[in-house]
């Protein structure tokens, strides 16, 4: 026997330029020669940008020199000179916007296929998964991955591909003018600024992860605490879930404070590198003007070059930091699309044939975790068109069947197929859209009551939904609204009262129009008043329909044509509710129970 565990989350420490190559294929997608040509443009346009700025210190050099020569009909040649210079500074910044203007649909388009692929990912993770992360924490990965992927690309194409390109012109230029001593200092400055700036972004990554695990924790605590805002009322707890959300922020700002300083230290050793070389190059450049080898605008020229050159090679530093930071950004999103799926359909899964559904569970065996089994050699089956009724104590194991059946866990011995069909054996996708469910705690998106209903069959017309609340009883209840189905139910449906939402969950899945149908103890958290209307509705639902009844109320399920009593994860007795009660054993005990219970309630509302 077999039982699987929680599939790893994302891994934090490889946060490195394999991560960088992935989202690589979201730049040049094959499928798209348009967006290609785009980036082809781009690239195009940097290269003017940056020949311009190139052209720029040479117009500012002979402009200068025919002002130094005092010739008097140089001036005509240092006005053309300057206004060169003028142009050039244009162009470049023409060429620049023009390339962002071109890009921008490419990185758009990256950003959106990569955050709808991880989405997708998400939802094909098992519920295990989702039971075990918090959902502040998954949507601040995707947010955060998502958001640097642009940032990266632009930093990437625009900024270190250019800043190649003009070093090595500089380096050229220098050579010609100056001489190779000067090629030599200058790259000596950049090796070393570049050995610098990459020791400490690497201090500053670990700072950097700190940090973003410290958000991570703050906004997670906040999102929990904001979702179950009632409980946080209904036990007074807001000092201390202020508390306890104090303390994640504080670790936050220690965390974010450690990393800034580190950001100074790094900002100021950079400038000393820089710095030393600007005045090394200067000094040599106006002693060399000295001796005649150089004119002032070679001053001028060296001057500006140089100038030109630390501007990227200043981004530069910032580039590598935000490279490495939008690494550590993205590794977790990239291991949540690497956490493999723990329910996945085999290779040529069919889709599922429902031809009356029949469902049958043979000898089935199930465990959360290998260390504590639920279910022990459940066998039953629900012949078509019947009801069958699943009761018990609480923690009998009841709505771990329905689990099962909707596939959310695999089983580890036994089997469950509908119409001789294993369920392991087909496609996920036809095996949920043949069940529909009313399960006890139905949550609503914070959208209008016709989208919650039409959630059952996406594509419905206003008819259809009107046709399935008209079902379920609810459709009177809706037109006498204001806004009548474009009533907005609030977060989780809290505006809509707890049979309110059943109804709704009851509209939805006669809208799906299901082979099967689950009852998972539907009417349990209701009054008696609203439960026997909810209990009308789901008898209509329910007819000529496969139906699995899992009740903690016996009251409901005694029109079942199978009651299966559960204890400790195995069916202890079952039969019809007369002949459970004839037996007189664990269903008897619990129907007695109830009754008494119903009994002293009457008593008290008399009272």
């Amino acid at each position: 026997m077999q039982y699987m565990s929680a599939p790893p989350g994302p891994q934090t420490g490889t946060a490195d330029f394999a991560t960088l190559k992935r989202f690589l294929p979201y730049l040049w997608p094959k499928a798209e020669p348009r967006l290609r040509s785009r980036v082809v443009a781009a690239m195009v346009l940097v290269l003017l940008a940056k020949s311009t700025t190139l052209v720029m210190p040479f117009a500012f050099k002979g402009a200068i020199d025919r002002m130094a020569a005092g010739v008097p009909d140089g001036i005509q040649i240092a006005v053309a000179l300057v206004a060169a210079y003028a142009l050039a500074r244009f162009g470049g910044v023409l060429f620049d916007n023009l390339r962002n203007a071109i890009f921008e649909k490419v990185g758009q388009t990256a950003a959106r296929r990569l955050s709808q692929d991880v989405f997708a990912h998400i939802h094909r993770l098992s519920l295990r998964f989702h039971l075990e992360r918090r959902t502040g924490s998954l949507t601040r990965i995707v947010e955060r991955g998502t958001k640097s992927i642009d940032t990266m690309l632009y930093f990437i194409l625009f900024n270190i591909f250019p800043t190649i390109f003009e070093l090595t012109a500089v380096c050229v230029i220098f050579w010609i003018k100056m001489g190779p001593w000067m090629v030599v200092a200058v790259l000596t400055m950049v090796v070393l600024y570049i050995a610098y700036t990459q020791k400490v972004t690497e201090w500053r990554t670990k700072l950097r992860r700190e940090m973003v695990e410290s958000d991570n924790k703050a906004v997670a605590r906040a999102v929990d605490s904001l979702l179950n805002y009632e409980t946080v009322k209904y036990f007074n707890a807001e000092d201390h879930e202020n508390r306890n959300y104090g303390l994640a922020v504080k670790k936050y700002t220690d965390a974010a404070t450690k990393n800034e300083v580190s950001l100074a230290w790094l900002n100021v050793g950079q400038s000393i590198i820089t710095n030393l070389m600007m005045a090394g190059a200067m000094g040599y450049t106006v002693w060399g003007w000295s001796q005649g080898k150089f004119t002032i605008g070679d001053v001028v020229l060296v001057n500006t070059l140089l100038a030109q050159l630390f501007r990227p090679l200043d981004m530069l530093g910032m580039v590598y930091r935000e490279i490495k930071q939008g690494l550590i950004d993205m590794e977790s999103m990239f291991g949540l699309i690497d956490t493999p799926a723990e329910i996945a359909d085999v290779p040529g899964a069919p889709p599922l044939q429902v031809v009356g559904g029949h469902v049958r569970f043979s000898h089935v065996e199930f465990g959360y975790e290998s260390r504590r089994q639920i279910l022990h050699d459940v066998s039953f089956e629900v012949p078509p068109g019947k009801k069958l009724a699943i009761v018990g104590h609480s923690g009998a194991g009841k709505s771990t069947l329905s689990r099962i059946l909707y596939r959310f866990y695999d089983i580890q011995g036994g089997a469950v197929t509908i119409d001789g069909q294993d369920i392991a054996k087909v496609t996920q996708d036809s095996l949920r859209r043949s069940i529909g469910i009313v399960p006890q705690d139905t949550v609503l998106f914070n959208e209008s009551i016709g989208y919650n209903i039409a959630y059952g069959r996406p594509g419905a017309s206003q008819d259809e939904i009107e046709t399935a609340a008209k079902g379920a009883a609810i459709h009177d209840f809706i037109v006498s609204l204001p806004d009548g189905y474009a009533t907005q139910v609030g977060e989780r449906g809290l505006k809509l009262s707890g049979g309110e939402k059943q109804r709704v969950a009851i509209a939805r899945t006669i809208l799906k129009d299901p082979a099967i149908l689950i009852l998972d103890e539907a009417t349990s958290a209701l009054d008696s008043a609203t439960e026997a209307d909810i209990q009308s509705a789901l008898g209509t639902v329910s007819q000529s329909r496969t139906t699995l009844v899992i009740a903690h109320r016996l009251s409901t399920v005694t029109d079942a044509d199978e009651i299966l009593v559960m204890a400790s994860g195995r069916i202890v007795e079952r039969g019809r509710h007369e002949a459970l009660l004839d037996a007189r054993g664990l269903y008897a005990e619990m129907w007695a129970l109830q009754q008494a219970e119903a009994a002293v309630d009457e008593a008290m509302a008399a009272e």
